[in-house]
């Protein structure tokens, strides 16, 4: 219980020297990290029902099946990437942390790409899909690793 009423003191500290769009960004910031959060929770409910109930005690579902095997990892990383996202939301609400930042969202679409090969049915995409999100994939891992080495050559303030 202290270490709540500390971490709102110091919410409440870093909250004064902000101007009003400041506050006002901090305040939008913070609704959209809870309503990503209540998504998050209701995410894994829903997967820990389909898996517990769909392949653990109903029996008919066979979890070698590369259709189940797609769906469930299809499904978990959709709620990586909802942490993905609510954690670079948390980001820029610390102090010089600025409300985008370039190398989570690459990373969010790199997540996101990685889940639709995942899902892909090789069977029903044509080849110039799977080359144009082989080309985004590749595309978006240069522009992460070039994000990653420009962030790590900078030196840090403090």
């Amino acid at each position: 219980m202290v270490a709540i009423k500390d971490e709102i003191r110091a919410v409440r500290a870093a909250f004064v020297p902000l101007t009003i769009y400041e506050r006002f960004e901090y305040v939008v910031i913070l609704v959209l990290t809870a309503l990503i959060s209540i998504v998050v929770i209701a995410a894994v409910w829903t997967l820990s029902l389909k898996i517990l109930f769909g392949l653990v005690l109903s029996g008919g579902v066979d979890p070698a099946d590369y259709s189940v095997f797609q769906a469930v990892f299809g499904m978990i990383f959709t709620v990586i990437i909802a942490l993905e996202f609510k954690k670079s939301l948390l980001v820029a609400t610390q102090p010089g942390g600025g409300v985008v930042q370039i190398g989570a969202v690459v990373l969010i679409a790199l997540l996101a790409i990685c889940r639709k090969f995942i899902i892909l049915d090789l069977s029903k995409t044509d080849a110039p899909q799977i080359f144009a999100l082989a080309a985004a994939a590749l595309t978006l891992g240069v522009v992460y690793w070039m994000v990653r080495a420009r962030d790590e050559s900078v030196p840090k303030n403090g």
